[in-house]
């Protein structure tokens, strides 16, 4: 018989990943009740969501800005979704803006590897750090950027894309 999973191991793996309280209870079941081995399994059935909708049309969204405290740092960035109903949730709010934070802080050229495809002259070490979804994200240096769009891909339900980013520094050369 299939070990019983608590509704306290539920909640908190929801609050850990937001997913819903079906995903974290069938993943904790799969998982024979073990919290990483459930956290794995929801973040694979994410990156297979995230595949799923890649091909959707993402015309929504919203345009974040970033200005640092000083005034002489600031960043943009351009985040697309499918509907205008997700383009207004906190989550995506929160994800536009901690992006916009991301370019700020890690000075980005280029928001996916496939971008810096014509550069031929930069080494796989430099595309990670050049590629906005190939960082480590500012807040938690543990997790990669890309991956928090594909979570975020799994929690909305639709297409959520990186559409452009630009980094203003005073003083310094375009």
């Amino acid at each position: 018989m299939a070990k019983k999973i608590s509704l306290d191991a539920v909640k908190a793996l929801r609050e850990k990943t937001s997913a819903s309280i079906n995903d974290c209870r069938q993943a904790l079941e799969s998982s024979g009740g073990d919290e990483r081995k459930a956290l794995e399994l929801l973040r694979q059935r994410g990156a297979a969501i995230a595949e799923q909708r890649q091909e959707r049309t993402a015309a929504q969204g919203r345009v974040e800005s970033y200005v640092h405290h000083d005034g002489r740092l600031a960043a943009l960035v351009e985040v697309n979704c499918e509907t205008d109903f997700v383009a207004r949730t906190p989550e995506f709010t929160q994800f536009c803006k901690d992006m916009a934070m991301q370019v700020a802080a890690s000075s980005p050229r280029y928001v996916r590897r496939e971008d810096a495809a014509g550069d031929g002259s930069l080494s796989a070490e430099e595309l990670k750090t050049l590629c906005l979804l190939e960082q480590p994200f500012v807040k938690d240096q543990s997790v990669i950027v890309g991956d928090l769009l594909k979570a975020l891909i799994a929690k909305t339900g639709e297409n959520v894309v990186i559409r452009r980013i630009a980094r203003f520094a005073v003083g310094e050369a375009a």
